[in-house]
Order: structure tokens, then C-alpha cells, then sequence
């Protein structure tokens, strides 16, 4: 396979890539705190599926394909994971700091 057939393999797997990894906000509440909480979590998205890998002359093309959608698969992970580990951080100290400025019941 030459560089150029190469390229353009791996810039259209890049494109059609099958999935992806998100960060996602839930929100909820806590009663004892009396404070709205937060909590990031990852989410896996499909966003399209490979088709036409089963002809035996395209097998470098199919593997080329899924390597490059494990590549991005990867990235996303990685990126999204730092973004709700940071995120989730964030969230615990707020509801920490909201938690505490709750005035104590009187014993």
C-alpha cells in the first residue's frame, strides 16, 4: 500500500470511526446537606458502524480501520477520563463547601 492510499485509509477511518467516549453530568440532590450535587461519569457513543470489510482484497483497508477506531476510541478516553476525573473534583469540593456553610441545628 503506498503512503498516500495509506493517508487517505487512515484519515477516512479517523472520520468514520465507530466510537467515542463522553463525559456526562448527572445531578442530584443531597437532603442532609440541603445542596445541589453533581457527578460526572463517561458514556460511550456509537457513531457509526464499519461496513464492506468482508471482501478478502480489503482486509488491510478493515484493518487499518479498526486500528485507527481503537486509536480514537483511546483518545477519547483518555481525554473525556481527565476532563470528569478534574470535573468530579470540582463537584465534591462545591458540595463540601456547600455542605459546611449550612448552618448546624442548635443541641
Amino acid at each position: 500500500m503506498s503512503a498516500r492510499a495509506a493517508a487517505a485509509v487512515l484519515f477516512a477511518s479517523l472520520l468514520t470511526s465507530a466510537c467515542v467516549v463522553v463525559p456526562v453530568t448527572a445531578e442530584g440532590y443531597d437532603p442532609e446537606c440541603a445542596v445541589a450535587t453533581h457527578h460526572m461519569a463517561l458514556q460511550t457513543v456509537q457513531l457509526s458502524a464499519m461496513y464492506n470489510c468482508e471482501h478478502a482484497g480489503e482486509a488491510h483497508v478493515c484493518a487499518a480501520m479498526v486500528l485507527a477506531s481503537a486509536g480514537v476510541l483511546t483518545a477519547s478516553a483518555i481525554v473525556s477520563g481527565s476532563i470528569v476525573v478534574v470535573g468530579n473534583v470540582a463537584y465534591w469540593a462545591e458540595e463540601r463547601a456547600g455542605c459546611l456553610a449550612q448552618p448546624s441545628a442548635p443541641t
